[in-house]
């Protein structure tokens, strides 16, 4: 989907978000993640940042392994993402000028599964992605999405 080498050609659209994680991984994470399973997924790049001109730029994560270790493990609780839809493939530590970044790689789910959501509640736990960013749905699109499920 994209050429990590030459992450500064890229910006942060409705396929890509960066996340620095420097100091672990952040809430907004999972938004992101239910976001992207939700529309048409989408790659989540963490120790990376987007500059003031919207380019991205790697920053590095000083422990990849341990954060990798504590992302199996959130996405794995279902108090906190409603499931699991990543393989061990979709989610890669990459090495760029000498910086470990991770790559996940979302992929949307399939037609007649039900959305992913986080926090234990589907009506306000489900996000979409619209443009650069993540935005919550409201309980109509969700009852819409559901509604989809049965057809």
């Amino acid at each position: 989907m994209i050429d990590i080498m030459h992450l500064e050609k890229y910006k942060e659209t409705n396929r890509i978000e960066a996340k620095k994680a420097i100091g672990g991984l952040p809430d907004s994470l999972w938004e992101t993640y239910s976001a992207f399973a939700n529309t048409l997924g989408g790659v989540i790049l963490l120790g990376v940042e987007e500059l003031e001109d919207k380019s991205l730029r790697p920053v590095g994560l000083p422990d990849p392994e341990w954060l990798l270790s504590d992302f199996w493990e959130i996405i794995s609780d279902t108090r906190k993402v409603s499931r699991n839809i990543l393989t061990h493939d979709d989610v890669q530590i990459k090495r760029i000028d000498g910086k470990h970044i991770i790559v996940v790689t979302v992929p949307r789910i399939r037609k007649g599964e039900e959305p992913i959501y986080i926090g234990g509640s589907i009506y306000t736990g489900t996000y979409k992605r619209s443009g650069d960013g993540d935005y919550k749905c409201s309980v109509e699109e969700v009852a819409a999405m559901l509604r989809e499920l049965k057809e």
